[in-house]
């Protein structure tokens, strides 16, 4: 992920700012102009505009009263609740908000130099791997004097519509704003990873057990800096339309603190160490609140005691922020945006990543070795798309993916802003496998995303030791677009595209020969092999050679009926020369030879399931061995036929 951070529309606020101070002007920004084409492209504002300077609209203004707070955002006239939700959670995290608003201090009026003050700010935002910095000018949209968009519960303050008027210009315009998910606006503040629950999917408040790992889930990623919001689906006609219970349907909300409360008063709580968990949110709006069970002056208060309840920030009016039960959050929100804040450093006392990024794009082509457009699964054309190889080094390893599409919310303006539905696959591949698949045989899905037409999906695996490939795609073949593969491994996974269909032709080939033939070979298991200790069990792990190029699986312990789930492509240069599959005892000592089968890899191989019996080498190899070994094998003289 970059770090450097490049000016939008080659726009530099330095130069902007010095340059207008020293003409004793106030910047007027050309890219975005204070006309209808930055507010809208179909639905004008409900009144007449005019666009004014914070020192029209304030006699005193700052970018920052008090401090930033969470409180400080209320959502204007678009239905861009998501970032406003986004830019509440951002506010609590100093870390987080100080990068998006860069030289904060500097930025601030100085009312003993107003002669410094050049109408002209900047904030940057994470878009698409790089660092943007955006230049605007202090010029708002006002209908009767009043801010119509984003603005702060301070009229002094002017931090909020600062930021959203930066934001809009970004993406075009302020309509363009509206619609969108809490997580995408938190990438492009933070660069986090962007994972979508469903929580009514998944129905976590009738599960205790998952319900319960959830929330420790949730409360780690607050605790690291991470953040989360919610919502409640709606149908078109039920935008955001006030419920019974106080909630909001179709409506985004920040999430400001998840924490387990202390039930009971005084010692007795404290040795006691009743806990409830509970979640904390606010509404853009700065109103409407949820009214059932913990609602700010509801009875369930009345068990806390009065040590933890200064802890809460509990105020008993309409502000907007209110806390639930987790169960019942669990049960009234339908989805959240979990954004957690992946920590690469290479020093650092919590867990590190290695994150690899790669930029990528579906492109169409009349040749099929050519074509990276193919489609989901569904489709016979699915392997033509990219494919990124990554080793897992250890025994057993969380992998994060995610896959985010270039965000098109930009050419709303010409009714081409919507999102194309994307999705990936993870596959285990042979051990050695260097080259593109073109053609499934026993490599095993391993995970799958969902398809949607969002801007991001997420996948989180546990993924034993082994070698592996994703392979990108939108969910129909021929659709065309650019991505960005985030993984994230324990330790490197060596991660890189695969472009070479099969092995080049080089200066040396006349001298050393060029592959004949390719032989895809998949060992599924051993039976019945022989006691190899006192404990009657064996280590057994196999070897499959060909042309002094072998491929070894991993140990397994004290079995003698091994799943080596095992599999290795070879590109021969003399397919008259056998392959040989080995069993293996894994010794302190010296390992001990298990038997061995010998496969011709010929064309006439019929890639079914063959079960085979051991036997000895050399010049016994017509003696057999206890145990069998059931494997498959597939040859081709077509060298990208596999």
């Amino acid at each position: 992920m970059s770090s450097s951070v490049v000016p939008f529309k080659n726009q530099r606020y330095a130069d902007l700012k010095r340059e207008s101070i020293q003409r004793k002007i106030l910047f007027r920004d050309p890219e975005f102009p204070a006309d209808d084409s930055s507010l809208f492209y179909k639905e004008p504002p409900p009144g007449v505009v005019e666009w004014k300077r914070p020192g029209k609209i304030s006699s005193d203004p700052h970018l920052f009263v008090e401090g930033i707070n969470s409180h400080d955002l209320y959502q204007g006239e678009i239905g861009n609740c998501w970032f406003v939700a986004a830019s509440s959670c951002l506010a609590m995290m100093p870390h987080l908000w100080q990068r998006v608003i860069p030289d904060w201090q500097e930025q601030e009026w100085d009312p003993k130099h107003p002669e410094n003050y050049a109408g002209i700010f900047h904030f940057q935002f994470w878009v698409f791997g790089q660092w943007i910095d955006v230049v605007v000018d202090d010029r708002l949209p006002t209908i009767n004097g009043k801010l119509i968009y984003c603005h702060s519960n301070s009229k002094k303050e002017f931090w909020s519509p600062l930021l959203e008027k930066a934001y809009a210009k970004l993406y075009g315009c302020y309509e363009s704003l509206s619609g969108g998910f809490a997580g995408d606006a938190v990438v492009d503040f933070t660069g986090a990873v962007f994972e979508r629950i469903d929580l009514e999917g998944e129905a976590f408040y009738k599960d205790q057990r998952n319900q319960d790992y959830l929330f420790e889930n949730l409360l780690k990623v607050y605790e690291h800096g991470g953040i989360i919001s919610c919502g409640i689906t709606a149908e078109p006609h039920e935008l955001e339309f006030k419920m019974a219970n106080g909630l909001v349907k179709g409506h985004a909300y920040s999430v400001t603190e998840v924490k387990r409360i202390r039930l009971g008063h005084g010692l007795v709580a404290y040795f006691k160490n009743e806990t409830i968990p509970m979640i904390r949110m606010r509404n853009p709006w700065g109103r409407m609140e949820w009214n059932g069970a913990w609602s700010d002056s509801s009875e369930e208060w009345s068990k806390i005691g009065d040590t933890e309840r200064p802890n809460l920030g509990l105020t008993v009016e309409d502000d907007g922020e209110f806390w639930m039960s987790f169960e019942d959050w669990c049960k009234k929100f339908t989805d959240a945006d979990v954004c957690s804040i992946i920590n690469t450093s290479l020093i650092s006392i919590h867990k590190t990543w290695s994150e690899v990024l790669h930029f990528g794009s579906w492109t169409k082509h009349g040749d099929p070795l050519l074509n990276r457009c193919g489609g989901c699964g569904n489709n016979p054309t699915f392997l033509q798309n990219p494919q990124y190889m990554f080793d897992v080094t250890k025994e057993i390893e969380e992998v994060l993916i995610t896959l985010q599409q270039k965000d098109r919310r930009t050419f709303k303006k010409t009714g081409q802003g919507e999102n194309v539905s994307i999705g990936f696959s993870v596959l285990k591949v042979e051990l050695n496998r260097k080259y593109r698949i073109h053609r499934l045989l026993s490599q095993k899905s391993m995970e799958s995303s969902v398809f949607i037409n969002a801007r991001s999906v997420f996948v989180r695996c546990i993924l034993p030791q082994g070698r592996y490939i994703i392979i990108p795609s939108t969910f129909q073949a021929g659709e065309l677009g650019e991505f960005m593969l985030r993984i994230f491994t324990d330790v490197d996974s060596g991660c890189r595209e695969l472009t070479e269909d099969k092995p080049k032709v080089k200066c040396w080939t006349p001298l050393f020969g060029y592959p004949q033939a390719v032989t895809h070979v998949f060992v599924e298991k051993a039976e019945r092999l022989e006691n190899q200790d006192r404990t009657a069990g064996a280590d057994p792990y196999v070897i499959i050679s060909c042309e002094g190029n072998s491929v070894k699986s991993i140990v397994h312990k004290n079995t003698l009926n091994p799943q080596f789930d095992t599999s290795a492509v070879f590109y021969r240069k003399k397919p008259s020369k056998p392959i040989t599959v080995e069993v293996w005892n894994s010794n302190a000592v010296a390992d001990e030879f298990m038997g061995q089968v010998v496969l011709p890899g010929s064309l006439k191989d019929s890639q079914q399931k063959l079960k085979l019996q051991l036997r000895k080498r050399g010049s016994n190899m017509a003696d057999e061995m206890p145990g069998s070994i059931i494997l498959c094998i597939a040859t081709d003289t077509e060298l990208t036929a596999i």
